[in-house]
């Protein structure tokens, strides 16, 4: 019993520290801790499928996950790292050959629990919960947009460093020189990421520490947020211009 309760404080404790959730009072958060179905997950163990993603609400509690999906090659790879918080849907469609799911990326601990139940959490927790999960879904989308849509005009180091910055956006601890990244992101899952060969991100990620954008330390990065994504902001800006 003492077990238990230590980790569904643990649980609770990694609710309060998602921000997405932040609307929710500290009752409600603990009545969630309670409600969630829990799981353990090692690393590239299947979370959840495409039917699974968007019958439940799913909440990454610990870890690092990712979405997967079957390239053309029907081999699969990665298009979304995801840090804790909500876990984006990505719809089910009849005739998509895709195959979306969730795996974990290393150690993970999720929470799953059906949109009744959060119904019964608090009278306004199904609309705020709809709401916040809605965000996050057009977040992951609009990301996947930049990254891969050929109307932008965006080149492989572009889209790269747009990568970089969602990753920051999501995993980066601030320092002196910018932001740390303290997982090791492989150059392969990069290379999914902008949809690029393994060895033409490394070329890439090898002329951004060149221009000062990016410092290796170890196997992590330290990425210049402001000057990348300054002049960013500038090429989107001409972009959407054109």
């Amino acid at each position: 019993m003492t077990r238990q309760k230590h980790t569904r404080d643990c649980d609770l404790d990694a609710l309060s520290r998602i921000k997405s959730l932040a609307w929710l009072s500290a009752a409600e958060l603990s009545a969630l801790a309670e409600a969630l179905e829990v799981g353990n997950f090692g690393r590239h163990e299947v979370i959840c499928g495409e039917s699974g993603l968007a019958s439940e609400a799913h909440i990454l509690l610990v870890g690092v996950a990712c979405i997967t999906c079957a390239n053309s090659r029907r081999q699969r790879v990665t298009v979304s790292l995801l840090a804790p918080g909500p876990i984006p849907e990505f719809p089910a469609l009849p005739s998509s050959q895709y195959r979306f799911q969730c795996e974990a990326y290393g150690e993970c601990r999720v929470g799953s629990i059906s949109w009744e139940r959060v119904n019964e959490i608090s009278p306004a927790a199904s609309q705020m919960a709809m709401r916040a999960f809605h965000q996050n879904n057009l977040k992951h989308w609009y990301r996947l947009l930049l990254r891969g849509s050929s109307f932008l005009s965006l080149d492989l180091h572009e889209r790269l460093r747009i990568a970089l910055l969602d990753l920051c956006a999501d995993f980066g601890i601030e320092d002196s020189r910018g932001m740390l990244l303290p997982i090791s992101f492989s150059h392969r899952d990069l290379a999914n990421l902008v949809g690029a060969s393994r060895p033409r991100v490394t070329e890439q990620l090898a002329r951004l520490e060149r221009e000062r954008m990016v410092i290796r330390q170890g196997r992590q990065f330290v990425v210049c947020v402001g000057q990348l994504g300054s002049q960013m902001g500038a090429r989107l800006e001409h972009a959407r211009v054109l």
